[in-house]
């Protein structure tokens, strides 16, 4: 795709990407930053690294995402490892982050469900340092990844493995959060673009897209401290379904948020 005697301008303005895909996938080719790029711009590319970068080209031609890719995504200001066992951190899903921050004191007690990536939980703990967090993930190589990350960010999050609540036992937390699978079985997204490579596991519940919902909001009023407050990422049409969940098990203050996009993106309420 690259021919040996190309410049980096030569490779970006011949890639047959999107611009900014192309920056990006070149510089990590090259282990260059998006400035060094543009200062570089006339630097002859080896065969090497034409080889490498032609390769990472055709594996986004191909549809894998940029964040598989490269290994990694940012998320709420800090760079996460990201790989083919968790889902790629979404920009939507830091409106759950903030809320949480929003509602939760120093020294709260937090409790992610299906963590992932650790993305919640490692931007809460980075943000509030005096809240203790734990994340609970049923897959051990998503852990493997969130650890990675605490790592990287030299945050303490307390890693569990199971299904929900199975491995807190009858312990309490101030505020629980969760992005859990909620894309309805069969939908036609689980076949296009960035989710045909993501852990199928953790976008769809198999059913009808609140089974996972309902055993969160079922089992918070056991987990939640007195004033708690739970807080859920759903998908774009799921937010009165999610409300009427929360208030048949008798929270308060059941209301949901917008994203950025103005989509009601979180539900929540308090014990």
């Amino acid at each position: 795709m690259l021919a040996p005697g190309s410049t980096i301008a030569d490779a970006l303005r011949s890639a047959p990407l999107a611009a900014l895909d192309a920056r990006i996938l070149l510089g990590h080719a090259l282990r260059l930053t998006r400035v060094q790029l543009i200062t570089q711009s006339q630097r002859v590319l080896g065969a090497d690294e034409c080889t490498l970068a032609s390769a990472l080209f055709q594996r986004r031609l191909d549809g894998e995402p940029i964040a598989y890719i490269v290994g990694e995504r940012e998320f709420y200001g800090l760079m996460l490892y990201t790989t083919p066992d968790v889902l790629i951190p979404r920009p939507e899903t830091e409106l759950l982050v903030e809320l949480a921050l929003e509602n939760a004191a120093n020294g709260a007690r937090v409790l992610d469900l299906g963590t992932g990536s650790g993305a919640i939980a490692i931007a809460i703990a980075n943000s509030l340092p005096g809240a203790a967090v734990s994340a609970i993930d049923s897959s051990a190589a998503a852990l493997a990844v969130a650890r990675r990350n605490a790592a990287r960010h030299g945050v303490n999050v307390e890693f569990l493995q199971s299904d929900w609540y199975g491995a807190v036992s009858s312990r309490q937390f101030d505020i629980i959060v969760s992005n859990p699978p909620y894309i309805v079985a069969g939908d036609p997204h689980l076949s296009q673009g960035d989710l045909r490579f993501e852990p199928v596991g953790a976008l769809t519940d198999h059913a009808d897209g609140l089974s996972a919902l309902r055993q969160i909001v079922g089992g918070a009023p056991h987990h939640l401290a007195p004033g708690g407050w739970l807080l859920m990422e759903h998908g774009y049409d799921q937010a009165p379904a999610v409300r009427d969940l929360l208030a048949a098990q008798g929270f308060q203050e059941v209301q949901s948020w917008k994203d950025l996009a103005g989509i009601d993106r979180v539900s929540g309420g308090r014990r």
